[in-house]
């Protein structure tokens, strides 16, 4: 049911991952205006009716510094109550200019310092490991002899920000008994990045917060069941659950660091231990799932930031699952076409059996809702468009 529209604003990028319709649709139904801003004259964001306004900017990513003014300016309008961070380079500036944007607007994020610690990955494993939380074996490429092993190479960081511009170092698998170019992998990332051992048949799942100064106020919880390829990746399709080793985890790391703002917390069950992954400090790409399950986090985000109490539902639908119908399709080419040394590749017929009996029987899907159509045929159609043309 909607609510009367208020005066307030709240502004979200719009990106291609689905959280910023999450966003979108959480606010609007409840009357509060939507201001989308995107480099992205093609983002779903900008067809649904829940957009109030739409902003073009520049490429954070090529343009940090004049991103980071728009958003300011943004803030500035008397009626803007708050941002919402959905990827990198939202939570850096807001997090970088956290007491500018403070004279304007709810900041409900961490400061500088703390989102280093999270975004420093080697710092992050070392605060967790000294809070009791499990951690795969990592150090400093460097510092790495078990060679003997598979192991991951990765940035140090979640982004590198250099000359104006972000860069977003990738992963390098590297297989037993192989030594990689220590130097070149050094030269290719900007920095030394970290190995870390590869937990080949460990199941992945998010632990999901909003913390305030300190203090949980919404968390949720899922299994991720199904990747965008058969070998691992972002999520396409993933369920509701809650243990409570997992819980006891995220709260114990977000505790430690004296948490305030947006959490997702990835681990692997390796042996039965919860093993930290990653901090992503802003909203997650399968927040539909995490709304639709009974966590209405956009609008929890919205409260805190305007000083309300935040009525978190004490529950949410354990045992729900959901697609992102983008994610299946790619999982099924990755079965077609992509070969992994990493995971057994399924086969074809029983991949293709799997996809659509879930797709059946978990009818509960990302960008799909047939009250605000547009975003999920603009998502098709943006798909359709890079395949052809190649684009990522």
């Amino acid at each position: 049911m909607l609510r009367e529209s208020t005066e307030d604003a709240v502004v979200v990028p719009g990106i291609a991952a689905p959280s910023t319709i999450a966003c979108l649709r959480s606010l609007g139904k409840r009357g509060v205006r939507t201001i989308v801003v995107s480099e992205d004259s093609e983002t779903p964001a900008f067809a649904s009716k829940y957009c109030d306004e739409t902003v073009r900017t520049t490429d954070p990513n090529e343009d940090m510094d004049q991103y980071g003014r728009l958003l300011l300016d943004l803030a500035s309008r008397e009626s803007v109550q708050t941002i919402i961070p959905v990827r990198e380079p939202d939570i850096y500036h807001l997090a970088n200019r956290k007491a500018e944007f403070a004279e304007h607007v709810g900041t409900p994020w961490p400061d500088f310092e703390r989102l280093e610690r999270v975004q420093d990955r080697k710092r992050l494993f070392e605060i967790a490991e000294s809070a009791g939380v499990g951690v795969p074996e990592t150090r400093l490429l460097s510092e790495w002899d078990r060679w003997d092993e598979q192991t991951i190479v990765k940035s140090r960081y979640n982004i590198v920000v250099a000359d104006n511009e972000a860069h977003y170092p990738g992963v390098e698998y590297i297989e037993p008994n192989s030594t990689p170019d220590t130097a070149a992998l050094i030269e290719e990332m900007g920095h030394e990045p970290i190995a870390q051992e590869y937990m080949s048949d460990s199941a992945e799942y998010g632990f999901f917060a909003l913390f305030d100064n300190g203090s949980p106020v919404a968390t949720f919880q899922h299994r991720q069941i199904r990747a965008y390829k058969y070998s691992g990746g972002p999520s396409a399709f993933r369920e509701a659950v809650h243990i409570p080793e997992l819980k006891r985890a995220g709260l114990r790391l977000l505790d430690a660091l004296d948490w305030h703002g947006l959490a997702m917390v990835e681990f692997k069950r390796d042996d039965g231990e919860f093993k930290l992954m990653e901090i992503n400090p802003r909203f997650w790409s399968s927040l539909p799932f995490s709304v639709t399950a009974g966590v209405d986090f956009p609008y929890h985000f919205y409260q805190l930031a305007g000083g309300e109490s935040v009525d978190a539902a004490d529950g949410y639908d354990v045992g729900a699952a959901g697609h992102l119908v983008r994610g299946e399709v790619s999982y099924l080419a990755s079965v077609l076409f992509h070969d992994s040394s990493l995971a057994e590749r399924p086969s074809p017929l029983s991949a293709l059996n799997t996809v659509g009996s879930s797709l059946f029987h978990h009818p509960r899907f990302d960008y799909l809702d047939l009250d605000d159509p547009k975003p999920f045929v603009q998502d098709i159609r943006r798909t359709i468009k890079n395949t052809v043309t190649g684009r990522p």
